[in-house]
């Protein structure tokens, strides 16, 4: 009786490209992927069955298992080694940890040039060697950053702070410029916005209580050398490109495939993210259109103030002329007052609004990442479904030759089959957690920012009636 021949997996339609590997992996790195291609830890793996007690012949014949997943192991790392980072929480609630992000500069000439920036950093923290330093950062360093997060992380169910968008068209614009420092209106609004960006996303990135800790990110900080340059950050490389492949498929996965939820948090949950989402996306898109708006009132009046004074010059009346030089004077305060009131609806509430527009990405990430290891989970229940069929009709035909291969690969896809829902709980558990942090974490950023900006709000306001409050003795003198 010929061997049955065993089903493709059912894996996404587009499989991820490891495209940031490094040659030498972190060893100390504690978590370990639920998909590595690695025939090193193919060989772990069947280490560890033969040391669980499982039959070494599995690791014998395990070269002979067919399809891409069969030789795939689900992360089997010790969990005693995954909480020692996974439960940190601050001890001493007086530790403290400011960043900023200071003293942008143009490094180079032409496309080859690139802005710089000055990370200073003041703690209390035990973990760091001093209590105030500096380094220099350009852009691809914090995308690196991010990606080195990424990758150790989000696949246990972390929410990993988004990095700043790139900007293709704004950092052209910079590198062309024939000014030193990107000077200008566009190219100090431009240095402006991504400086406060990469300082609100350090920032983000440090109140985590696990990714404060990261060795990658204490060195980002801290080491006061050239960190190796990121290329894979690139929109143009050809690691760029590959990275735009796997988000398609990503995103193909994502809408083609629906898991059959079994948690109805999850579902609440997701709906809720959904429809936050939604409405954050509006409400950032108002705000945009009102400071669009404002700053075309500062020009509006600008052209009031520059009429006023005209007509001033040419008014006989003297109290009539002397109130109109006023009004001048008045409005070019009136204007620049609407021009700071729509940067601080910019960098106080709209950036607030995108920023965590991001954030729900990366919540829709880690919502996706078990969804992924769901899908594995099920694939090995289905394998060892098929192992056991075929295991069934070896014995009732009395196929004694095939049946310890048989038995090695139903005890190695129920092996798979246990740590596939063991980590599918592991990852539903830490989002569940992580969602929590990230609600309070929420809540509170919004509290704090409405109230800076209402504050800020009235007191634009209040200058703008002192500024007509002053003007109206003008007025009244006109005789």
């Amino acid at each position: 009786m010929a061997d049955q021949v065993e089903p493709p997996p059912l894996a996404p339609l587009f499989e991820n490209v490891d495209i940031d590997r490094l040659a030498n992996e972190n060893d100390d790195d504690l978590f370990v992927s639920a998909r590595q291609d690695s025939p090193q830890l193919v060989q772990e793996f069947s280490e560890n069955e033969k040391t669980n007690g499982y039959s070494p012949l599995s690791k014998i014949k395990s070269k002979e298992l067919k399809g891409d997943m069969e030789n795939v192991p689900i992360s089997n790392s010790d969990p005693a080694s995954k909480t020692s980072m996974e439960q940190v929480e601050p001890e001493n609630r007086d530790e403290f940890l400011e960043i900023n992000i200071t003293e942008p500069q143009k490094v180079g000439e032409g496309m080859g040039a690139y802005m710089a920036f000055r990370v200073t950093t003041r703690t209390n923290m035990p973990l760091f060697k001093r209590r105030e330093f500096s380094v220099t950062r350009r852009f691809s360093d914090f995308l690196g950053l991010h990606d080195k997060l990424t990758e150790k992380y989000l696949k246990v169910g972390r929410i990993i702070p988004p990095a700043p968008e790139k900007s293709v068209i704004g950092m052209t614009k910079i590198k062309i410029s024939s000014q030193p420092e990107g000077n200008g209106t566009n190219g100090n609004d431009f240095i402006e916005r991504r400086r406060a960006s990469l300082e609100r996303y350090l920032k983000r990135t440090a109140q985590h209580p696990v990714l404060i800790l990261d060795p990658d990110f204490r060195e980002f900080l801290e080491s006061d050398i050239e960190l190796p340059k990121a290329t894979s950050t690139s929109a143009l490389s050809s690691a760029g490109v590959m990275r735009l492949f796997n988000k398609v498929g990503e995103t193909v996965n994502k809408i083609t495939y629906k898991m059959d939820e079994t948690d109805p948090w999850f579902e609440e949950k997701l709906a809720h993210v959904e429809a936050l989402e939604i409405q954050l996306r509006k409400l950032h898109a108002s705000v945009e259109a009102m400071v669009s708006y404002r700053k075309e009132l500062g020009h509006l009046t600008n052209g009031v103030s520059r009429s006023a004074a005209l007509l001033s010059a040419c008014e006989d009346h003297s109290s009539l002329s002397k109130a109109l030089s006023q009004l001048a004077d008045t409005e070019e305060k009136v204007e620049a007052l609407h021009l700071e009131q729509a940067n601080t609806d910019f960098f106080i509430l709209c950036e607030l609004l995108k920023d965590y527009l991001g954030l729900l990405g990366a919540v829709r990430d880690a919502f996706h990442e078990r969804t992924k290891l769901f899908q594995h989970w099920q694939h090995s229940q289905q394998m060892l479904a098929k192992k056991r069929e075929t295991k069934a009709k070896l014995e009732l035909n009395n196929r004694a030759e095939k049946l310890d291969l048989a038995n090695a690969e139903v005890v190695e896809w129920q092996s798979k089959v246990e740590r596939g829902q063991e980590n599918f709980d592991k990852i539903s558990q830490m989002i569940k957690k992580e969602m929590e942090r990230f609600e309070k974490c929420r809540i509170q950023d919004f509290k704090t920012v409405f109230i800076k900006y209402l504050e800020n709000h009235l007191e634009h306001q209040a200058q703008l009636v002192k500024y007509w409050e002053a003007f109206l003795p003008e007025a009244k003198a006109i005789a």
